[in-house]
């Protein structure tokens, strides 16, 4: 709600209301715990429902680490697309945080019905209880309020229903570099440490050359698009962004970054890194041949000759390989060695 009125002869606009104004200040990033064998963690379903069958896998293998699980049993709720109403799903992550015995949440799947319960979240009680937050996709919008309004670092990485609970395992890459996330990040290292991607994961390659450092921002595509004008859009400024996306056609990925940029947001960023872009699509036939416009060609118009350095084909997103990122988090690319680094906690 907007209130104005007069003052000393000035028109004095006040904005009313936490939701209703974009901070202007950054929140003091702040590392949730790391997990350990022996903690507990919350499977939690804030987007689309899971199927049981697959949750119930990760459940097991998760637990076969050492872990306790907790889930509620309306974890399993429908509501049209959605894991049940926006009040059990905004009620069941809070929940998660408020619970002592709680040190993870672990977004179950994404889908879609993550950015109807943002506003719902209590995000100075979430200040207060930071843990660790895992998930991809639509847990995107997620992510960026979490980063946004609570300044707390989480995880991009995959779920127990979207990875974790597939019928054949995680990849040995997926696994081991979602176990360095939230298991160490980098703690006791006095650089950090790098994400070793061998060859026969993926062929990263790069735009520019040297150097950026910066918070890294960003996760689905689309969900960033999605959450400009509100206030749980990425904050850009010196960051290093990540994107990926899956089933959406050039076209489709062309207007969205277009968004970005008609936004300001990518005069910015420092660095990119680009993950996983699906080449096959469903939602429309194919409109052109002209590489130029195909998902790469895409790409590189927005990002080849942008004068950072940036990070291309990395194994981010919905693929097997899949590696997990903190969010919010100092990072360093290098477009020469092809590498990514996460700097040093502080």
């Amino acid at each position: 709600m907007v209130e104005k009125f007069f003052a000393a002869g000035l028109l004095v606009v006040v904005l009313v209301g936490s939701r209703s104004a974009f901070a202007e200040d950054r929140p003091e990033m702040i590392w949730p715990a790391p997990l350990k064998p022996g903690d507990t963690v919350a499977f939690v379903a804030p987007a689309g429902p899971p199927e049981r069958a697959q949750v119930l896998l990760a459940k097991r293998r998760i637990e076969q680490r050492g872990y306790r699980v907790k889930l509620r049993e309306d974890i399993f709720a429908v509501e049209g697309y959605l894991a049940g109403t926006d009040q059990r799903r905004a009620a069941e992550l809070m929940e998660a945080f408020a619970d002592p015995e709680v040190d993870g949440v672990l977004c179950v799947r994404g889908g879609y019905g993550v950015m109807r319960i943002l506003d719902r979240l209590d995000y100075e009680a979430i200040r207060r209880h930071p843990k660790v937050v895992l998930g991809f996709s639509d847990i995107t919008a997620l992510h960026a309020a979490l980063n946004r309004q609570a300044g707390l670092i989480s995880f991009h990485g995959p779920g127990p229903a979207s990875g974790l609970g597939a019928e054949e395992p995680p990849s040995d890459f997926t696994a081991r570099r979602l176990i360095q996330a939230v298991e160490q990040h980098g703690v006791g290292s006095p650089e950090g440490y790098a994400i070793d991607v061998p060859a026969s994961v993926a062929k990263v390659d790069s735009f520019g050359r040297g150097k950026a450092r910066g918070r890294l921002a960003g996760g689905n595509l689309s969900l960033i698009s999605a959450l400009e004008g509100t206030p749980y859009a990425i904050d850009a400024r010196d960051a290093i962004l990540l994107v990926e996306d899956v089933n959406e056609a050039p076209y489709r990925i062309d207007r969205m970054l277009c968004q970005l940029r008609l936004a300001g947001k990518l005069d910015e960023i420092k660095g990119a890194v680009l993950g996983q872009f699906t080449t096959e699509y469903v939602r429309e036939d194919k409109l052109t041949d002209d590489v130029r416009f195909d998902t790469q060609g895409v790409l590189r118009q927005y990002f080849e000759d942008a004068g950072i350095p940036v990070l291309v084909n990395y194994p981010i997103g919905h693929h097997r390989e899949n590696c997990t990122v903190p969010l919010g988090a100092e990072v360093e690319v290098d477009a020469t060695a092809k590498t990514l680094r996460i700097v040093e906690r502080e």
